[in-house]
């Protein structure tokens, strides 16, 4: 099913989650960012909305990797339901899209209820102080329009922060397949 994230800026702080990587080691989020700035996205491998800028996500990471920028995804879904995005199907996603950034499982849901993740994708960008500076959409394609699929607006985001300059407001709400909870 088809959810937009909120547009409103939400006083939410980094919370202090720790939660296995693909390999099964915990990764304590606020450890993670280490004092930088930190690119959160919920993603999943089973929807078109994550597949369709997988790949664009990954040279977003790449593009990032000397710019003091940690990155993680999460996977929240109920893998009962949907098996895709279960341990292998996520390794199978990270080869696909080349991403280099830890990939964590949320089995009991708790991130993205605390972070009130709703949607895959779902982008929440924190400043080095642990602020949520930044949520919507990474630009403004999706699957079946011809918008360039660049991360526009993640990367206008990203460059003012790491620039110390006031990061503009979401012009667009995340966009994708609802978050699968359990029951």
């Amino acid at each position: 099913m088809l959810v937009n994230s909120p547009l409103t800026q939400i006083a939410l702080r980094l919370p202090p989650i720790s939660l296995p990587d693909l390999t099964g080691e915990q990764v304590q989020l606020a450890e993670y960012a280490d004092s930088r700035p930190i690119l959160v996205v919920f993603a999943a491998n089973h929807c078109p909305y994550v597949v369709h800028l997988e790949k664009a996500l990954g040279q977003f990471a790449l593009d990032h990797r000397s710019a003091n920028l940690a990155i993680v995804a999460i996977s929240s879904n109920n893998v009962e339901a949907y098996p895709d995005d279960d341990v292998a199907g996520l390794r199978s996603q990270v080869q696909r899209a080349g991403w280099d950034f830890p990939y964590l499982v949320d089995a009991e849901q708790i991130a993205a209820r605390t972070f009130g993740a709703v949607c895959t994708p779902d982008f929440f960008l924190f400043d080095s102080t642990g602020d949520l500076v930044y949520r919507g959409a990474f630009d403004f394609s999706s699957p079946g329009n011809s918008e360039p699929n660049d991360g526009s607006l993640l990367r206008e985001a990203a460059a003012a922060l790491l620039a110390d300059r006031p990061v503009p407001a979401a012009r667009k709400s995340a966009m994708g397949c609802s978050i699968k909870w359990k029951t």
